[in-house]
């Protein structure tokens, strides 16, 4: 049936007029003073001994990904909460945020590239037209990455529209192309996310329209560049919904991971008994893959925030 122009908004509309949403669950740092002062971290929820060393295992890298988070801490506030709970990178945060996570001992992960007033997910490679924008964005995100010591700068296939998947698989590949020569030489490795289409409840629970809802599509693309620093954002909440059989898609694409997020699902929430995503085995998966690379903890709170943060921090140390 056909929207109604007097009742309903069209996908391209909806995806305007949550840009703002959007973009402030995406990358935004706000949170009021009287957040700040109720979410202090509390010292029974320390994973840090007396001595300041972390109590965790360390051998699976942890990274909190800010957006989940900003409705309820502010940057400086997610950088003392993942320094306490012993992780090692708050990530998809602007350059400007970079030197103060330095000074807490920690990075940004992984770069995202800025494509406002749209998500960087809307407007990707699959679409010529966007290029001029995208292109200046991606190596702009690339020489601020090398500068400071980011490993990784996120990139995306864009919504399909009315590209085929054929033809937008090329013209990805071939949108790559163009800056993957200047991410070989600075040393940054570009890291192709995968999202689902399955869910419609949320703009950041799922993403009708994108291209690359399939890993396998998007390993194509990464083979298709054909280099080194080209990679996978293997995304096991997306993946999961999308393709399923995680641990052995990580064993299968072991060679082009380059990122790895997490969250529960259904519903994108914490990675706790409600939810059908068994962490731990697949944390270990990684580790018997050799996996080097940062895990993001990308799932919105439904409860405390923290005590959510905490809980999947611990259960991803195995």
């Amino acid at each position: 049936m056909a929207d109604h122009p007097d009742n309903k908004l069209s996908r391209r509309a909806i995806l305007t007029r949550t840009t703002g949403a959007a973009l402030a669950g995406a990358f935004a740092t706000r949170a009021s003073a009287e957040d700040k002062k109720a979410l202090q971290v509390r010292p029974d929820t320390t994973l840090i001994d007396d001595s300041g060393s972390s109590k965790l295992k360390g051998r699976i890298k942890q990274s909190v990904v800010q957006w989940c988070f900003s409705e309820h801490w502010d940057m400086e506030k997610t950088a003392q909460v993942a320094k306490q709970l012993g992780c090692q990178s708050v990530e998809l945060v602007a350059p400007e945020h970079w030197p103060m996570l330095k000074k807490y001992g920690l990075t940004c992960a992984i770069a995202s590239v800025d494509m406002s007033p749209d998500p960087p997910f809307v407007k990707g490679f699959n679409n010529p037209e966007h290029y001029p924008k995208l292109l200046k964005a991606t190596r702009d995100a690339i020489e601020a990455a090398a500068a400071h010591g980011v490993p990784n700068v996120i990139c995306f296939t864009g919504m399909a529209e009315d590209i085929s998947r054929e033809q937008g698989l090329k013209n990805c590949v071939s949108g790559l192309k163009k800056v993957i020569g200047l991410a070989e030489k600075k040393g940054i490795t570009l890291c192709l996310e995968m999202l689902n289409t399955r869910d419609d409840s949320h703009p950041m629970k799922g993403h009708p329209g994108y291209q690359g809802d399939d890993i396998d599509y998007c390993a194509d693309i990464c083979r298709g560049v054909g280099s080194e620093r080209m990679k996978l954002l293997f995304d096991i909440y997306h993946v999961q919904i999308m393709n399923g059989d995680v641990i052995r898609r990580i064993e299968q694409l072991k060679n082009l991971i380059g990122h790895v997020h997490t969250a529960g699902n259904p519903g994108r929430k914490e990675l706790d008994e409600t939810q059908e995503i068994y962490y731990p085995p697949i944390m270990q998966k990684l580790i018997d893959i050799g996996y080097e690379g940062y895990v993001g903890q990308e799932f919105i709170p439904t409860g405390d925030p923290l005590a959510g943060l905490k809980q999947a921090v611990e259960l991803c140390d195995v």
